[in-house]
């Protein structure tokens, strides 16, 4: 989970809506972002352990939740 907003914005989402997964990384310089072409929020990038993407949704779909939640936390 990524977001646009300071990281206080972003830790007090995480804390008000109980938010403990996907795992939240933070980068401010966007370089993520742009490597993984990111063009608006909500985009959904699935990562396999070797950092390869293996999917990737804009907007949280069915698909894309049922796929996230198949790999568990």
């Amino acid at each position: 989970m990524g977001s646009q907003d300071s990281i206080e914005l972003a830790q007090q989402f995480l804390d008000r809506h109980q938010v403990n997964t996907p795992l939240m990384t933070w980068d401010s310089s966007f370089e993520t972002w742009r490597y993984y072409q990111v063009r608006g929020q909500p985009t959904v990038i699935l990562v396999d352990p070797q950092g390869t993407p293996i999917g990737q949704w804009f907007g949280l779909t069915q698909e894309a939740a049922d796929l996230v939640e198949s790999y568990g936390t």
